[in-house]
């Protein structure tokens, strides 16, 4: 194969893959800012705010975590997922004294005019509904910060792809014409037949 011929197919190829990535980027890039702004608002619209630092309701040691958001409106999936597993998770823990919501149903299915049990019952479903609402805002939003950092990763391959497919192009014309690649195999192969 003349080295014109590799060196074209190589530095086409190069180019190829550099717009893929630029495509990838872009639309990676696409992906964060809609799952960025989407959780921002749906979380901002419910106006939760964390308690503040010095409030007895994140006093206790378990919900040390908090603290870092003291006092903030939350907005990101990182504070939802703060709130829902050091905040809710341990009020949960505390409302059905250590069971699931599962495990109070069904002792409240078998005692129905236990209303107590039942109240229980009831805001341990609220609680564990709102929590999971929570983890699957901070799942989402997960997921929009692994598609900025794959974006960014795109952008610099595609980068470094342009820089060696220009790198390439300029081989071509320097090559000469005649100039033969992976001859010596060629030949070597010819000659133990």
């Amino acid at each position: 194969m003349r080295r014109t011929t590799f060196d074209l197919l190589l530095s086409t190829t190069g180019l190829i893959v550099t717009l893929v990535l630029v495509v990838a980027g872009a639309l990676l890039m696409w992906g964060y800012t809609y799952t960025n702004s989407t959780v921002t608002q749906q979380l901002t619209s419910q106006k939760i705010y964390f308690p503040a630092k010095n409030s007895p309701e994140i006093k206790a040691p378990e919900f040390a975590q908090m603290k870092q958001y003291a006092g903030q409106l939350m907005t990101n999936g990182a504070q939802a997922q703060v709130y829902a597993n050091h905040f809710i998770a341990n009020h949960l823990k505390a409302i059905g004294g250590g069971k699931t919501y599962s495990q109070l149903s069904a002792q409240a299915l078998a005692q129905p005019n236990n209303t107590k049990l039942a109240d229980t019952v009831n805001t341990l479903f609220k609680g564990t509904t709102l929590r999971s609402m929570l983890l699957n805002a901070y799942a989402f939003w997960m997921l929009g910060q692994i598609a900025l950092v794959a974006s960014i990763a795109s952008f610099v391959l595609a980068g470094v792809m342009l820089v060696l497919t220009v790198f390439g192009y300029a081989h071509l014309r320097r090559a000469p014409e005649e100039q033969e690649v992976f001859t010596a195999k060629r030949r070597e192969a010819v000659a133990t037949r």
